[in-house]
């Protein structure tokens, strides 16, 4: 069975509208929105570097941060705001609450989505950061004098 194609900008759409629904009433700390608003940034970035691997994965790593963001802050804050708030005010809470876990709940989804992505764009299965030799590109043998002060092999 095939994955079928979602297009970037549906998803950045998608979550642009949950995020702006989400902030219309203020219960959550400005991290939130940035962090949300950032993250639709790099999506933005995805789409206009179409070729870019780095962009789509940046914004694929950003969707995973915001996911543990996003449950620690409504935890936090959806009970402290529950109870405070009674009527009219109260419904409003609970729509912008509703609608953070909703984006909740579908950035998995996106996720996967953008995951075919990347791989699309030649992405490879691994995720490599190379951090070992990004330390040690600067010496290009393997003689004892090249060896930077404490390393000794």
């Amino acid at each position: 069975m095939e994955v079928p194609a979602i297009n970037l900008k549906a998803i950045i759409l998608v979550h642009w509208l949950l995020t702006v629904w989400s902030c219309m009433f203020e219960w959550f700390p400005s991290s939130y929105t940035w962090s949300n608003f950032s993250v639709l940034g790099l999506g933005v970035w995805a789409v206009a570097q179409r070729d870019s691997i780095d962009a789509v994965l940046m914004f694929l790593i950003s969707l995973v941060l915001t996911i543990l963001t996003d449950i620690i802050q409504i935890a936090i804050y959806y009970p402290i705001f529950d109870v405070k708030f009674t009527g009219q005010i109260r419904d409003t809470f609970h729509f912008c609450a509703g609608m953070s876990i909703l984006s909740l709940l579908l950035k998995p989804v996106s996720c996967f989505f953008v995951y075919q992505m990347y791989r699309e764009r030649g992405g490879e299965y691994n995720v490599n950061f190379d951090l070992e030799t990004s330390v040690d590109s600067r010496y290009t043998t393997d003689s004892g004098d090249s060896a930077p002060l404490g390393r000794r092999y």
